[in-house]
């Protein structure tokens, strides 16, 4: 009777380990990167962003339009993936320059950052990125603003 009343203690207790295991990764949440589908998706979505970005017409810095014809497109798409897989939490390691260094001199306008801003999330909706990922996104770029405006 003593060994049976022991067993059954036992098989309770690893039941009761099992469940709150069961319980704890149930309530991790997965990581915006995973979230937004891994690389390939961020790839697409940033590769479609800089295309929707370089297009703008509200955008008409000149010094910004300089820069974009002598920058080597391909690899700001590469440093944009990187950054975006690195601080939304995925495996990548963001090998670019700060904001600061990249964007100094350029004189780009909190109005400029702002259509920048609205060209990100139209191309998050078309690719249907739900709201969540899209603000956890957001809040991720948004505080770059103070090393990439430089006018008022």
């Amino acid at each position: 009777m003593k060994t049976r009343y022991n067993r059954s203690i036992i098989i309770l207790t690893l039941l009761a380990v099992l469940s709150a295991c069961a319980t704890s990764e149930s309530k991790t949440e997965a990581t915006l990167y995973d979230r937004l589908g891994g690389k390939e998706a961020i790839q697409a979505v940033v590769s479609d962003f800089v295309d929707t970005v370089g297009a703008d017409k509200r955008i008409t810095n000149q010094k910004v339009a300089d820069r974009l014809k002598v920058i080597d497109i391909n690899r700001l798409k590469e440093l944009l993936t990187e950054q975006v897989c690195m601080g939304s939490g995925g495996p990548c390691k963001y090998t670019g320059r700060d904001m600061k260094t990249t964007h100094v001199g350029l004189q780009i306008s909190n109005q400029d950052f702002d259509y920048v801003v609205d060209d990100l999330v139209k191309t998050l909706d078309k690719y249907k990125v739900p709201e969540k990922e899209k603000n956890d996104l957001l809040a991720i770029l948004g505080p770059m603003r103070p090393d990439i405006v430089e006018v008022q």
